[in-house]
C-alpha cells in the first residue's frame, strides 16, 4: 500500500500529538515495511521520526505558490500530490483531512484524540472552539473511518458531531519504547540525586493547567510524608498552583521540572512510588500508560476514558475529593505489598497497548478500506 498521512505535528510538535504521530509511523514502518509512508509537511521543521523506515519519506510542497500559501497546500493543493504521488489511503493523524479526497478516490482515515473544546468550552477561546470545530467536524463527515483513541472519545464524536458510531473506530495509543525499557536503579539514584529529589516522591506529568487539576493532588499531600515531583509545561493556572504552595510552605515538598527528555522523565516513572494523575478530563492518558509500562502504580479520575488507560487495579478516585485523594496516596505508600500486586497486574493489562496490537488493527483498517 501507499499511505499518505497529513504530518504537520510528526515535525513540528514535540509534545503528545506529535509523539503518537512519529511513534504510530515508526512502529508501522518497522513492522509493515512492504508499505510506503508518505508524510506530508507543509514546511520544513526542526523535529524528526529517529531511526524512521527505508520507506518513509517526508514530502514538502514542490511549487512556490504552495511553499507560499502552506495552509492552503495542506487543505486543497495537497490533492495534486497525493495524486501524483499514487496514494491509496490517507491518514490524518490529529483531527484534520484535506478536501475532495473522496473525490479522487482517495480513501481517508482521521484519528480524533478529543473534543475536549466543546466538552470543556471554558479552556479555549471562541475564535479556537470555531476553527477547531469547524475542522474536525469536516473531517468526521468525509473520512470513510474516523479512529477513535478511546471509548469516551467515541462517545463524544457520536454526541457532539453526531457522527454515525458504525463508522467510528477506536483504536487505543500506546507510548514511547522508553517507558517500556527498565533501568538500572543506580541510573535512577544517580539522576534523582542531580535533580535533589528525595528518594519517597510521588508523581505528576502533564501541562500544569486547571482541566489537569494538579492543585487537588498538592493539597492532598499537605499532610502527608512524601514529596510531589511535577513535569509539565506552565500556564496561567501556575500561578495559582504555585501561589498555594507557597501560602501553605510546601516548597520543600513540591518539586517543578521541566525541559527533561525521554529517557530523563522514564527514569522519574520507574522511580516513583506512585503515579497520581487527577485530571477532569482527557482524550485517553497517555501519562497513565506510561506509568503501568513503568510498574508503577497509578491513582487517577475514576470517570470518562481513564478507567480504560488505567485497567481494573489502578486505583481511582474523586478527582475533587481531596480526603479521597489522601486517603489513597496514604494507604499505597504505606503498604508496600499492595504497590506491588497493582504494579504487577496493571503491567499484564497495559501489554494491550503494545505496538504489534496497535500496528495491527491500523494496517487491516487501511486494507478494508481498499477490499
Amino acid at each position: 500500500m501507499i499511505i499518505g498521512y497529513e504530518a504537520k505535528r510528526i515535525f513540528h510538535n514535540a509534545t503528545g500529538l506529535g509523539n503518537y504521530s512519529r511513534d504510530l509511523i515508526k512502529i508501522l514502518s518497522k513492522l509493515y515495511p512492504e508499505n510506503s509512508y508518505n508524510l506530508y509537511n507543509p514546511k520544513p521543521g526542526k523535529i524528526s521520526i529517529h531511526d524512521p523506515g527505508k520507506t518513509v519519506e517526508e514530502k514538502l510542497p514542490r511549487k512556490k505558490l504552495d511553499k507560499i500559501f502552506k495552509n492552503y497546500w495542506r487543505r486543497k493543493n495537497i490533492i495534486k500530490d497525493l495524486k501524483r504521488d499514487k496514494i491509496e489511503v490517507f491518514h490524518g493523524l490529529s483531527g484534520e483531512i484535506p478536501f475532495n479526497l473522496k473525490e479522487n478516490n482517495i480513501k481517508s482515515v482521521v484519528t480524533i484524540h478529543d473534543l475536549i473544546f466543546l466538552r470543556f468550552p471554558e479552556f479555549y477561546s471562541f475564535l479556537d472552539r470555531y476553527i477547531y470545530k469547524k475542522k474536525f467536524l469536516h473531517a468526521a463527515r468525509k473520512a470513510d473511518v474516523v479512529i477513535a483513541v478511546s471509548e469516551q472519545t467515541k462517545s463524544d464524536i457520536v454526541e457532539f458531531l453526531s457522527i454515525d458510531e458504525s463508522k467510528i473506530k477506536v483504536i487505543y495509543q500506546g507510548c514511547q519504547k522508553e517507558y517500556k525499557t527498565r533501568y538500572q536503579s543506580s541510573e535512577i539514584t544517580n539522576f534523582c540525586k542531580e535533580k535533589k529529589i528525595p528518594e519517597n516522591y510521588i508523581l505528576n506529568v502533564g501541562t500544569v493547567e486547571s482541566r489537569k487539576n494538579i492543585l487537588s493532588a498538592i493539597k492532598a499531600i499537605k499532610d502527608i510524608d512524601t514529596h510531589l515531583v511535577i513535569v509539565g509545561s506552565f500556564t496561567a493556572y501556575s500561578k495559582k498552583v504555585k501561589e498555594y504552595v507557597e501560602q501553605e510552605q510546601l516548597h520543600e515538598k513540591v518539586i517543578f521540572l521541566g525541559g527533561l527528555s525521554t529517557y530523563e522523565l522514564a527514569l522519574l516513572y520507574q522511580g516513583a512510588k506512585i503515579f497520581i494523575y487527577p485530571s477532569l478530563f482527557e482524550g485517553f492518558g497517555i501519562p497513565i500508560i506510561e506509568a503501568l509500562y513503568s510498574q508503577t502504580p497509578v491513582i487517577t479520575t475514576n470517570y470518562g476514558c481513564f478507567p480504560e488507560a488505567g485497567g481494573p487495579d489502578s486505583i481511582y478516585v474523586d478527582p475533587k475529593n481531596i480526603s479521597e485523594i489522601s486517603e489513597a496516596i496514604h494507604s499505597l505508600l504505606n503498604d508496600p505489598a499492595k504497590r506491588k500486586f497493582i504494579s504487577e497486574k496493571s503491567f499484564n493489562y497495559v501489554q494491550r497497548f503494545n505496538d504489534e496490537n496497535i500496528a495491527s488493527q491500523i494496517i487491516s483498517l487501511y486494507k478494508d478500506l481498499l477490499k
